[in-house]
């Protein structure tokens, strides 16, 4: 069993493409993903709660005193999107029109350190502006379905930004870059399975995989996988 704690953001839209294509590299290797904050993740590792945890976390968050191992692996940008009717559409939106909307968020806004939480702040989004869903998908349903605007990553939308279902708003505060990272045990203290993920984790193939759209067809969870959801 490979026991991976991950933030909201790359469980829901890189972790199965990851799972799916490491699990079917061993027929015999059972994979089971839990969700944390990043604040948790040192804490995780090292009472071996977890084998590794992946996520946008940093030295700051995890520690620099040699216990725990981490790489970044994969760069990816936080965009403000909304629907092509919006009035935040057209041109630099003012701070005050930003304040105003309603804005659909995924599980990762309700993580105080998190990405998305900074980014609220820094843009003075009142608390009572925004709503709450389950994933980042049924927030972008509900922009596309009633307006508002959300936060998403670049890739994820890619396709709906391409169609024409989603706009791009830009200006101060509205996009954000991120780095996902890898982190477990010390080489010497974890086990060949761990380390081998995080061999693999940064190749091509495997950077394929965790995006959507990028010619390798990997959509779904093996049955093998198990999927733990901690509040």
């Amino acid at each position: 069993m490979l026991r991976i704690a991950a933030s909201s953001a790359f469980a829901e839209h890189a972790a199965p493409g990851l799972i799916e294509l490491f699990s079917s590299r061993a027929d015999d290797l059972s994979v089971e993903l839990s969700v944390h904050p990043t604040s948790r993740f040192r804490e995780l590792i090292c009472s071996r709660a977890v084998d590794i945890a992946i996520g946008p976390a940093s030295e700051s968050s995890i520690g620099s005193d040699g216990s725990i191992f981490l790489r970044p692996f994969l760069k990816y940008q936080i965009i403000t999107v909304v629907a092509p009717n919006s009035p935040l559409a057209a041109g630099i939106p003012m701070p005050a029109l930003l304040r105003h909307q309603q804005w659909m968020l995924g599980p990762s806004a309700g993580s105080v350190d998190g990405e998305i939480a900074t980014m609220l702040r820094g843009l003075a989004i009142p608390e009572s502006q925004q709503r709450i869903f389950q994933s980042d998908a049924a927030a972008l349903e509900e922009v596309m379905r009633v307006g508002g605007a959300t936060l998403a990553i670049g890739f994820a939308v890619a396709k709906d930004l391409a169609a024409g279902r989603l706009v791009h708003v830009t200006g101060p505060g509205l996009d954000r870059a991120g780095e996902w990272c890898v982190a477990t045990l010390a080489p010497s203290a974890r086990q060949p399975a761990v380390s081998e993920l995080v061999g693999f984790i940064s190749t091509p193939r495997c950077i394929q995989a965790m995006i959507p759209g990028s010619g390798v067809g990997v959509t779904r969870f093996r049955p093998k996988v198990h999927v733990t959801l901690w509040s």
